[in-house]
């Protein structure tokens, strides 16, 4: 289904539209793409997110994580004062 947008554009919109286009695209094709590319790091960020939420949730990794910091403590050379 198509549908058709009308906005009006602030100098900083504007400006990245013209970096967008620069690739020879219409406003049109520009402005498609731009909003597939923010959807596609949106869903990438929202992923990584639920994984962070799962991961510190995870008390038995939580617990394995705490042991290599303080084997990585014990492996660090001392520091000099």
């Amino acid at each position: 289904m198509s549908r058709s947008l009308h906005v009006r554009l602030d100098d900083a919109s504007a400006a990245a539209l013209e970096i967008v286009r620069a690739g020879g695209m219409t406003d049109s094709e520009a402005v498609r793409t731009a909003l597939r590319e923010a959807a596609a790091r949106r869903r990438v960020r929202s992923a990584i997110r639920e994984e962070v939420l799962e991961l510190a949730g995870d008390e038995h990794d939580r617990h394995e994580m705490s042991l290599i910091r303080e084997q990585l403590a014990e492996l660090a050379p001392a520091s000099v004062d």
